[in-house]
């Protein structure tokens, strides 16, 4: 990689626009393929040179080439969150952010899925699906939604923030908020709605409790649509494990090993050997006050936001 342009974003980008020439290719190749054999099969000249099931199966492969190709063809790269009410998805997508964007905390809970993407411009600003009018200033989002009771969980709010002040949506990333899963019965039309397109997923659980039963519904479904979804498990507020320090290393052990279960034997997206990798202990409360500190030059705070040397947030 660049040592000029370290970003692993960016490496992302540049390889799914490799990826697309490739597709490009291939659907060009199918596409005079599919015109030839439905000429032939058509033609009584060239007698039974090809038939009528050759010509519908490539036009088969060029119509899922075109969707392919239509999804590569995204130039930002989809991280979507979901998780049970009051799990701290919010917090954690503040603390990539460095700053507090989304409502958070006591008293505050999601109720409409938040998009957050970067913008060229100096001033955040917000829309919703009614309209593309420019919305408030972000700091009074948790206002604004709670007042809009247009806004239902299956609504949608895009949230602009400036570019210049967040690194990571300088390379086009766009992070998903949702309501909890928890709230809903219609997890299939929100999969329909904001999930396929999604690149990565993150279930943000709870370090003081188990993953439940209506979290793993949730990715059962998303998994039956989509092959192999790309799953990472962050559980939040692991900083209240230093009140029992005795146990900490056990109840690591049993939350890592209920979600390797989880990913590598009942989803079946990972290897049982590479399901660790995707698991992760965070307080994104305790990282969001320490990067805000030192965005304001002030002395840093303990971060609970990496394991063994990887970063999460």
């Amino acid at each position: 990689m660049d040592e000029l342009d370290p970003s692993p974003l960016r490496r992302f980008v540049i390889a799914k626009r490799s990826i697309t020439g490739i597709f490009d290719q291939l659907l060009d190749f199918v596409k005079d393929g599919s015109a030839f054999v439905d000429e032939a099969w058509r033609s009584a000249e060239l007698g039974p040179v090809a038939v009528e099931e050759q010509s519908l199966e490539l036009q088969s492969c060029a119509t899922k080439l075109c969707t392919i190709r239509d999804v590569l063809a995204r130039r930002h790269m989809k991280v979507a969150f979901f998780g049970r009410t009051s799990n701290g998805k919010s917090t954690v997508i503040n603390a990539m952010l460095r700053d507090r964007v989304l409502p958070s905390g006591i008293g505050h809970t999601t109720n409409c899925f938040l998009r957050v993407e970067g913008t060229d411009g100096d001033e955040a600003y917000l829309t919703t699906e009614a309209s593309n009018e420019r919305r408030g200033s972000v700091n009074q989002l948790a206002h604004a939604l709670h007042m809009d009771h247009m806004l239902d969980p299956g609504s949608l709010v895009k949230v602009f923030w400036p570019k210049s002040r967040c690194a990571l949506l300088r390379d086009d990333l766009v992070l998903m908020d949702s309501p909890g899963t928890d709230v809903t019965l219609e997890l299939d039309s929100w999969i329909d709605k904001f999930c396929l397109d999604a690149d990565v997923f993150v279930l943000v659980g709870n370090a003081e409790s188990t993953l439940m039963n209506t979290e793993k519904l949730f990715f059962h479904k998303v998994s039956e649509r989509i092959s192999k979804p790309n799953i990472f498990i962050l559980h939040n507020r692991w900083d209240a494990s230093v009140t029992e320090p005795e146990y900490i290393e056990e109840v690591r052990k049993q939350h890592l090993d209920r979600c390797v279960s989880f990913l590598a034997e009942e989803l079946k997206v990972v290897r049982l050997d590479e399901a660790p990798g995707r698991i992760f202990f965070i307080s994104a409360k305790e990282v969001l006050s320490s990067r805000m500190q030192q965005a304001q030059g002030m002395p840093e705070t303990g971060e609970t936001g990496e394991t063994g040397g990887r970063s999460l947030i």
